[in-house]
């Protein structure tokens, strides 16, 4: 399985970028895009308070013991995943483990704005996790 066969049935949504601050991390890309922000929310399922500047999501540990926390302290701020919008997750999910990707979420769950997500493994893409986003539900 190459990116390219796992990206046919969807296109990039946002890119995700670990923070220490949201508050900091959303003035700056607010200053690199022109754009406003979106209000912080938090998804406590995830560990994480988010925020939108366009397609970047910002994400900031709600402590140090999850897992935007734990790699903040692995590899400090950065690009943590990238996100591709899919018009059926559940199908997606199923062809992406029969075509032998390792996935995180076998089963959807609520995300951010209320979306369904799951994410795959970055042992399957290249080292690069990768959130798949189902709008509209």
């Amino acid at each position: 399985m190459n990116i390219r066969s796992l990206t046919a049935n969807g296109s990039l949504d946002h890119v995700a970028v670990a923070v220490h601050s949201l508050d900091e991390g959303r003035a700056l890309f607010e200053l690199l895009t022109g754009e406003a922000g979106s209000p912080p929310e938090i998804l406590e399922s995830q560990g994480v308070r988010v925020s939108f500047v366009g397609s970047v999501e910002l994400l900031e540990p709600l402590g140090s013991n999850t897992t935007v926390g734990r790699f903040l302290q692995r590899r400090g701020p950065g690009l943590h995943h990238i996100a591709y919008r899919v018009d059926d997750l559940e199908a997606e999910l199923a062809r992406l483990e029969a075509e032998g990707l390792r996935l995180v979420d076998r089963k959807p769950r609520r995300g951010a704005k209320g979306h369904l997500v799951a994410f795959v493994h970055p042992s399957s893409t290249g080292g690069v996790l990768v959130e798949l986003v189902q709008h509209g539900t």
